[in-house]
Formats: structure tokens, C-alpha cells, sequence
């Protein structure tokens, strides 16, 4: 860390010429978008079709995820100032917010959680944006009905609502690797009931690397070894409106997926592994009920299973199954059977004037169920989480506007199962958030704010009860990790035809989870184990702006700069992995015609650490696309990425995507 966050702020103001927003302006609502599936802590309350006006959240439309070609939602929040992207020796895609992970900043969709119930990660690639019409990015200080996790944020994906009898789209691509993919969603509206379904498609043989790259003893180069994938999605909603102000809807998801997980480019922890299924199955409701003029009622209810399986070779033929080991894995095959079944009830209040009273009571049941080859168990673990939570929002006058919250989660374990130990049911862990938050309009489309969040993230099953192959000792006691979080921000239009969002920010962590070795040591081994603690203090300062304009009909300019510095408090000499401390996108777009569109990007991000002794390098990609509309609801996009061919890592021996190229046809009608 050269800099100080001063001087970042500074280099901040200095490059805002070339940065822009996508944020929740009225410039920039989404018509489409599924109401009943936002979530906001402030402004005004959505109506149906429309996005809500959220001071301290950031905005991704479904304009935006096809003009820019991101197919999953890791590569649609990636245009928002504060998002940075990883990955992992899993082969998945990882989302970092403020530096904030998956399990500290959970993702939702419709307001229902997604995520592994057995490690709260999420796989950011296996989430396709075809039928999404938003997504919503709260920063720090979000709203309560999120309920616990939301250490750093939450990441709120709202799906697809019809409003005509009917309407949809089809489209078809190709791609480098032999990327092939289809989608189509459809849509009805009829009176007092609507319904949409959604079914897409996409597989790949790989994903080539960049002629740069220099092939090692696991890796030949070329298409990079054993990143196939394929995924496929079903989507239904059903919706009932019978009047201007109730609502209800039932929605299924079926996504299944299988992927192949490249070994490291190193000569250390090489694994030959591959995921024959990768199956997530989600069914909710939702609803939204006036009890009279002052009252309303909103109900979501739903069931979620996760079922995954791990495959372990002895080499890089993939036939041989790897059977050392220990528990599930010494079949050579390991499978997990997750399970959550949970639901929330919000009930708003306008009985009193200037207030908005919010209360919100959730529930929610995690399973977790290992198994081998054999289908004997392994390990069964469940837990109940409950939380209340409180929120008003004050009316100061006219223009300003006071938001308070607070709520009370508490994790109790009800079954814990390990052919490995033994040991007793633990006690419950509880936590509590506290947030307000100040806002300020200085006309009917700026803004400013503060806030202030105290926020929580109980831990995982695999925090608790993971002994990582023998080499650690669980730890059934760990208590929540805590985050304080500050900001100060600006969003919306002072110019005609200009979108800002600014941010200065910092967050402090204390009781942070991280591994400790119990004895001496230099590794986690069955010699020197290590266990996980609440024992961690963590700092993160930074800063965002971002600008959209339109300087002539014809061209739109924009970009957004992200400036943080983070230090581990408690032990210095550990490193902050994963996260680039500066991170910058522009784009402009020329469009002469009706017909004719060309976008250029560019995004660069500085170095990183991968390890405490490994840093990988800053890179800069750019990316093309022409975008050709012969005829009204039809279009043809040609796009490149990383045109200039950068050999770069998002982690260490995990080499990224070299030169790439798509054709994509879409017909809206």
C-alpha cells in the first residue's frame, strides 16, 4: 500500500472524466422487472414493473447485460464501481464487493437467498442472465429484510415480469472453445394473471488460452485442459394481480450444470477432478397483500436443494478414480446433498405520518448431507437460523430523509454428524445489526447520503465442523464475525444526459474468521493442525465514482473507478488475498444509425496478492463489439474480448480466457 486513501481520493476526482454509473436513476429504470422481487431501504416504494430509487444501492439493467454481453451475473455486477472478480482452484467464478466475499456479501434472487448452505459460497458462473431483468447491488448499508450475512451488502437478482399479452425473445450464439448457446423466454399478460417462462442453454468445449502462455507440466496450452462446462435453466412464474395493490406469484427454477475443473499451471496441489452434476432446484412465493389504507403484508416463502458431486482422478487421462483419503473422498467420489426450506413475513406500516414502518420476521432451515460412492453418510449437519428485524424511514421535512434499523439473528444448531468425530449438539450463536442512515435530496434526481451499518455474518457449516482432510480441528463454538461499515456518497443526474455515483467509504472488521495454527507450524497437516477462530481485525478505505453521458446523440461515454486499501489489523505480515486495490472500466459507444452500434471497453486491475508470498501481476483487457438491427426487435453482435491477447491470472496457476470471440442473434418481439 503506496498510497493513502487521500491521495487515491484525489487521483479519484482526477480521472472522472472517463468514468460512468449504472445506477437506479429514473434515466435508467428498467421497465420488465419482477416488483415483488426488489428489495430497497429507502425512497419511495416500487409499483409494479418499475425498479425502485435506492440512495445507497447500484443498479445493473437488462439493457446494460446485453449491450455489454455479460451471459452471467459474476460478469454483469463486474460493470459496477466496487465489484472485483476472482476465481478459485474449484473453477468457479468469485465476486468480491469492497473486497467483501460471496458469504459476507450474499446473493438473492427476488429477495429469496441462494447460496451453499454447507460453505455459503456461490458460483457466480453458473447463474445466467437471460432471464433477468436487474440486478441490485447494496453497499455496506443495505436494508433489513436481507436478514443475516449481509456483512458487506447483498446482491439482489431480479428476474423477468411480462406486461403486454405477449412478448419474449430468442437467441442463438457461438463462441471461441466451440461456446454454443440458446435461450427463449416468453411472456403473457392477461387481466388479473401473467405468467413467464424461460429456457436457456449454453456449453462449451473450453476456453482457449493466450499464445503467451507457456505450457507447463499440467497445462500443453492452446484450449486450456479440462474447462468444459455446460449449463442448462428452466424458469416459470405464475402471477396473479387482482387488484392495484395485492400481488401473487409462484415461481420454479431448475438449473443443471456439469463442468470440468482445470488442474493448476504449478507442480503443487495438482487435483484431477471433475463435477458430473451440478443441480440447484428452487421453488418459491411470493406476495404482497394490503391490509387496508395504511398496512401491507408481504410474504415469501421457499425450498431450495443443491446437490453437487466431485469426481477424483490420478491423472489427467480422467479414468481412474483417486481412492486415498479419507470419508467420502477415499471413493474417489464425493457428493453433497443441500437442502434449505425457509420463508419471511414483512408487514409495512404508513399509519403513523412520516413514517414508513417496516418489520420483518424470517426463518429459514439449512441441511447438509455427505455421502460416498457407496451412498453411506459421511457427515449430516442442520441448522435453524431465525431473525426479527426493525426499520423506519423518517420524513424530515420535504427533502430529507432518516433511516433507522435493527435486527437480531440467531443460529442454532439442531444436527451435527461426522463419521470422522464425535462430539456434542453446541450452543446457539446470535448477533446483532444496527444501521441509520441520512439522505438528502437536492433535486427530484440527486441525492446525497450517509450511513453508518453495524453488520454480522454467522458462521458457515464448513467454518464450524470442516477438519479439511485432517489437517484441522473443528471449531462447533465460532461465534459471528462483525463489520462496521461508513459512507458517504452522491447519486443521480446534476446535468441533463449526466448519471454520478460518488463514495468514499470505510469498513472495519473485528471477530473476523480465519485459520490459526493451534501449535507451531507452517502449514495445516495432521502434525500441525489448525483451527478456525474469530481472532481476525480487518480494515477496508476506499473510494468509487463512476459517470454516464451523452455528449451528442450518437455517443455515450463512460466508465467507473474503484480505489481501496485494505490491511489486516491483527497480523500485518498476512496478506489481503484476491483483491486488486484499483480497479478501472471505460467504454464509449458510437452509434451513426438506427442500425449500426460500436462499443468499445477497457478494464484494468492492478495487482493482487494470490498468496502471502505470491502476487500476480495488473492487467489491462479490451473488448470490441458491433452491433448490426436489420430490422425492429432483431440484432446481430460480433464482440471480442481481450483482444490484445493478455496471458493474466485471477489466481495463482489459474491462467484466464486469451483472446476471444462471439456471434450472438437475439429477436425480441
Amino acid at each position: 500500500m503506496t498510497k493513502t486513501l487521500p491521495s487515491r481520493c484525489h487521483a479519484l476526482a482526477l480521472a472522472c472524466a472517463s468514468c460512468t454509473t449504472f445506477t437506479a436513476s429514473p434515466a435508467l429504470a428498467q421497465d420488465g422487472a419482477f416488483a415483488l422481487g426488489t428489495v430497497t431501504v429507502t425512497g419511495t416504494r416500487a409499483q409494479v414493473g418499475e425498479m425502485p430509487q435506492d440512495q445507497a444501492a447500484s443498479l445493473v439493467t437488462r439493457r446494460d447485460m446485453q449491450r455489454f454481453g455479460r451471459e452471467t451475473v459474476g460478469d454483469a455486477v463486474n460493470l459496477l464501481p466496487g465489484v472485483t472478480l476472482s476465481n478459485n482452484s474449484r473453477n468457479e467464478l468469485l465476486v468480491f464487493l469492497r473486497g467483501f466475499d460471496a458469504r459476507q456479501v450474499p446473493l438473492f434472487v427476488d429477495g429469496v437467498p441462494v447460496y451453499v448452505p454447507y460453505d455459503g459460497y456461490v458460483d457466480f458462473n453458473r447463474f445466467g442472465t437471460q432471464d433477468i431483468a436487474a440486478i441490485q447491488v447494496a453497499k455496506g448499508f443495505s436494508s433489513i429484510a436481507y436478514g443475516p450475512n449481509a456483512l458487506g451488502g447483498a446482491i439482489n437478482v431480479v428476474t423477468r415480469k411480462p406486461s403486454r399479452a405477449l412478448e419474449g425473445d430468442v437467441s442463438l450464439g457461438v463462441g471461441s472453445g466451440k461456446d454454443r448457446s440458446a435461450a427463449v423466454n416468453l411472456g403473457t399478460r392477461q387481466g388479473m394473471w401473467y405468467a413467464q417462462a424461460g429456457l436457456s442453454h449454453r456449453q462449451a468445449d473450453g476456453f482457449p488460452l493466450s499464445g503467451d502462455f507457456v505450457p507447463t507440466a499440467t497445462e500443453d496450452g492452446g484450449l486450456r485442459n479440462n474447462s468444459d462446462r455446460r449449463d442448462s435453466k428452466l424458469s416459470l412464474k405464475l402471477g396473479l394481480t387482482p387488484n392495484t395493490t395485492d400481488e401473487y406469484a409462484l415461481a420454479y427454477y431448475k438449473q443443471d450444470g456439469r463442468k470440468g475443473q482445470p488442474p493448476t499451471t504449478g507442480t503443487t496441489g495438482v487435483r484431477y477432478w471433475r463435477w458430473p452434476f451440478w443441480d440447484k432446484e428452487s421453488l418459491y412465493f411470493v406476495s404482497t397483500t394490503a391490509l387496508g389504507a395504511a398496512e401491507t403484508v408481504k410474504l415469501r416463502l421457499y425450498a431450495d436443494s443443491f446437490d453437487n458431486e466431485v469426481t477424483s482422478y490420478t491423472n489427467a487421462s480422467y479414468t481412474t478414480l483417486r481412492t486415498s483419503g479419507q470419508g467420502s473422498v477415499a471413493t474417489g467420489r464425493s457428493i453433497y446433498h443441500d437442502r434449505t426450506r425457509g420463508g419471511a413475513v414483512e408487514v409495512e406500516s404508513r399509519r403513523f405520518a412520516g413514517h414508513v414502518l417496516r418489520a420483518v420476521l424470517q426463518q429459514r432451515s439449512d441441511r447438509h448431507e455427505e455421502v460416498d460412492a457407496n451412498a453411506v453418510r459421511g457427515a449430516l449437519f442442520e441448522d435453524s437460523l431465525r431473525s426479527l428485524g426493525i426499520e423506519d424511514l423518517i420524513n424530515l421535512g420535504e427533502q430529507w430523509q432518516l433511516s433507522l434499523g435493527g435486527a437480531r439473528h440467531q443460529l442454532k444448531p439442531d444436527a451435527v454428524f461426522s463419521s470422522s468425530s464425535a462430539y456434542g449438539l453446541p450452543a446457539s450463536t446470535r448477533a446483532t445489526n444496527l444501521q441509520a442512515g441520512l439522505f438528502h435530496e437536492l433535486s427530484g434526481s440527486s441525492r446525497v447520503y450517509g450511513t453508518l451499518a453495524r453488520k454480522t455474518r454467522l458462521p458457515t457449516i464448513k467454518d464450524r465442523y470442516s477438519q479439511r482432510l485432517g489437517s484441522f480441528v473443528e471449531n462447533p463454538a465460532l461465534g459471528a464475525e462483525r463489520s462496521l461499515n461508513l459512507e458517504f456518497g452522491y447519486v443521480g443526474q446534476p446535468l441533463k444526459g449526466l448519471a454520478v455515483e460518488a463514495a468514499v467509504f470505510a469498513s472495519r472488521v473485528d471477530d473476523k474468521i480465519q485459520s490459526v495454527f493451534i501449535g507451531a507450524g507452517t502449514s495445516c497437516s495432521a502434525a500441525t493442525p489448525c483451527q478456525v477462530r474469530n481472532v481476525g481485525r480487518a480494515r477496508v478505505e476506499g473510494a468509487e465514482l463512476g459517470l454516464r453521458s451523452q455528449p451528442m446523440a450518437w455517443l455515450e461515454l463512460g466508465g467507473n473507478l474503484t480505489l481501496l486499501q485494505q490491511k489486516n489489523i491483527s497480523d500485518p505480515s498476512l496478506r489481503v488475498l484476491s483483491v486488486p486495490d484499483r480497479k478501472l472500466f471505460v467504454f464509449a459507444r458510437v452509434q451513426p444509425s438506427a442500425q449500426w452500434a460500436l462499443q468499445a471497453t477497457l478494464e484494468h486491475n492492478s495487482s493482487r496478492w494470490a498468496s502471502n508470498t505470491v502476487a500476480l501481476p495488473g492487467y489491462t483487457v479490451a473488448g470490441l463489439r458491433v452491433s448490426w438491427s436489420p430490422l425492429p426487435g432483431l440484432s446481430l453482435d460480433v464482440g471480442g474480448d481481450n483482444l490484445a491477447d493478455k496471458n493474466y491470472a485471477l489466481d495463482d496457476g489459474f491462467p484466464s480466457a486469451g483472446r476471444t470471440w462471439t456471434v450472438n442473434a437475439r429477436h425480441a418481439f
